[in-house]
């Protein structure tokens, strides 16, 4: 299995090669050659736990690279710190299931792909005897769930820009507790945007990203998508086991478009799911390109749904090179447009393509607040992400829905007490929290200074 550069590059990179390197050189996300099919596997694989499942997929798209005996072994590793035996447990409601993918140690679905990037990066440096700078930005979840990866690992360094103010309190203590010598967390006067601007900025340096040895942990890594695929499969079949004939949907709350793209890579593997429902917030820009094909950015609006407050959407660029058949001067047409003119329109069948696979809807904060407290009145607490997703599973025709839960309502607990009434219960390691020392520093919204911080302190 080798990797290819959504724009085309002449690259052929192994799966280790492609972890360790993030972004393609040429600016591009990396894709696997083709997506291999498995439905002949699902009778076996629906009887698997968690890890055991996460073995069988990840098999296949990791080659010789790493053995089997290693790759079970990081995968163990991985989920053993996860609260929940099963590690995405589901809870039934009146819309179907809530797939709740917050049991890590950060208490968000980002857990379940960078604890386990978090090891393979471990082991791949440490066989190889190289160094890695990880430079990442984040808009709350990404951050914490990176850095508490990594933290204190060989051989790793984690750089992580988030933008001042725009995090949940929790989010940032989550971030700025971490007092490991490996971590740098670095607050910048922008939005999340800005943040992800520097982060390709600097990629795309080429003699400044091989100079400093840079690696990602943003979902255009493509372990990450990888690793989160792997919850598809095990919610999908042992629904489809339950309800034979009931039709596979997937609501899913994005900014980024990475979670939504693994249930996409799962359904391209065979999985049979009929539509991904995706529910953004007011940072619509996913709506209205798959309902209009018009991409065009906007000013960022801060939401009750801080990690969705996105309007470049990087992961978007994958399922567009698949939608335009792999053909990279097309994606490479649409991304120059982009970065010129601040917007593309895609032609009428590629647009059809992407309403064939997603529905999409904008939820605004009103909606959000009374989809949790109408949850509320079924002894349901969400977080604000998660009734995005749900408010736009209602909004579909589909009467059963799997809504993906991403992140602990206690990590919103403003919100949750708006729209309930009542404080969410925190686990004790949030709690521990408020007291513990920090260590953050401010930084301009600017490319110079954020190189300038990283050069001092690899």
């Amino acid at each position: 299995m080798n990797y290819l550069s959504t724009r085309g590059g002449d690259e052929r990179l192994t799966f280790s090669e492609v972890v360790l390197a993030g972004l393609a050189r040429d600016g591009g996300l990396y894709l696997p050659e083709y997506y291999p099919q498995c439905s002949e596997f699902f009778p076996q694989w629906q009887n698997l736990n968690y890890p055991q499942l996460a073995l069988a997929v990840m098999q296949l798209y990791v080659g010789d690279t790493i053995s089997k005996d290693q790759l079970k072994i990081l995968i163990d590793k991985s989920y053993a710190s996860f609260d929940s035996k099963e590690v995405v447990p589901a809870t039934a409601f009146a819309g179907g299931e809530i797939l709740e993918l917050y049991h890590g140690p950060t208490f968000a679905f980002k857990d379940i792909a960078l604890q386990f990037l978090g090891n393979l990066f471990e082991f791949l440096l440490l066989e190889s005897g190289q160094q890695l700078n990880i430079v990442g930005a984040t808009s709350g979840d990404t951050g914490s769930a990176a850095i508490y990866g990594v933290r204190g690992k060989k051989a790793i360094n984690i750089f992580m820009l988030h933008p001042k103010g725009k995090v949940s309190p929790v989010q940032e203590m989550q971030m700025t507790t971490v007092l490991d010598e490996n971590v740098f967390n670095l607050s910048l006067d922008g939005t999340f945007d800005d943040c992800q601007n520097i982060v390709k900025l600097l990629f795309g340096d080429l003699d400044y990203r091989d100079s400093h040895q840079l690696g990602a942990v943003n979902s255009i890594n493509w372990a990450r998508i990888l690793a989160q695929t792997v919850y598809y499969f095990y919610a999908g079949l042992r629904f489809k086991q339950k309800n034979p004939q009931k039709p596979l949907v997937f609501a899913v709350p994005t900014g980024n478009f990475g979670d939504v793209f693994a249930g996409y890579v799962a359904k391209q593997m065979g999985l049979p799911i009929e539509k991904l429902v995706i529910g953004t917030n007011e940072n619509d820009i996913i709506a209205r390109v798959i309902n209009s094909g018009s991409y065009q950015l906007s000013d960022v609006v801060e939401t009750h749904s801080p990690a969705m407050d996105i309007q470049i959407s990087s992961n978007f660029e994958r399922v567009l090179s698949d939608v335009c058949d792999r053909n990279a001067a097309c994606v490479n047409t649409y991304m120059d447009a982009l970065k010129q003119q601040g917007e593309f329109k895609l032609s009428g069948d590629i647009v059809d393509k992407l309403q064939s696979l997603f529905v999409a809807y904008k939820v605004t904060n009103e909606e959000t607040v009374a989809t949790m407290a109408r949850l509320n009145q079924q002894q349901l607490l969400v977080d604000p992400h998660t009734a995005v997703g749900i408010c736009a599973a209602e909004k579909s025709e589909f009467e059963k829905v799997i809504c993906l839960s991403t992140a602990h309502p206690a990590k919103f607990p403003e919100v949750v007490k708006q729209a309930t009434g009542r404080e969410p219960t925190a686990p004790e390691a949030i709690l521990q929290l408020e007291n513990l020392p920090r260590k953050s520093h401010d930084l301009a919204n600017d490319l110079n200074a954020v190189a300038e911080y990283i050069t001092q302190h690899i």
